[in-house]
């Protein structure tokens, strides 16, 4: 649980947790999109995390590409708020996992993600969720990740 006093920024710091420069799109899209009060982000994935879960990569390696994942999707929506205490609600993530056809642990997978929200924002990082395992991700990434969240207008 968080202390209400204290920032997501600072949460981050207190977990030693620092966020990344943001990355380079690879196709024609943007990081984000706001529309009121709501960001949809774009998918994000890693540099540092390649490979199928259920063949080459563990369950652990795949939580922290998700939780990798998702400070890359923090950095994306700081960018576009400039402070992460304007996020009053995550409302949904969805992960995409590079999965073996008999893989079927997403869900532990996810929660690297998951729980790096509750961790940062406390009961506002409570959210829905839906895991998926894909055949293949872009780049070979194990782990690709988006959000939408609500933010203060």
């Amino acid at each position: 649980m968080t202390n209400s006093n204290v920032t997501p920024e600072q949460r981050l710091q207190e977990l030693g947790l620092k966020l990344p420069d943001p990355r380079k799109a690879v196709g024609n899209y943007v990081g984000c999109v706001r529309t009121g009060n709501l960001i949809f982000t774009a998918g994000q994935g890693t540099n540092e995390y390649r490979g199928k879960l259920g063949e080459d990569v563990t369950i652990e390696v795949g939580y922290a590409a998700a939780k990798q994942c998702m400070l890359n999707l923090l950095t994306v929506v700081k960018q576009e708020v400039g402070d992460l205490s304007k996020v009053k609600r995550i409302v949904k993530i969805l992960g995409f996992v590079n999965s073996s056809p008999d893989f079927t642990d997403q869900p532990k997978v996810m929660n690297g993600a998951s729980d790096l929200l509750v961790d940062v924002f406390g009961e506002k990082g409570k959210h829905g969720r839906s895991a998926v395992g894909m055949a293949q991700l872009p780049l070979n990434n194990a782990v690709e990740v988006e959000m939408i969240l609500e933010v203060e207008e």
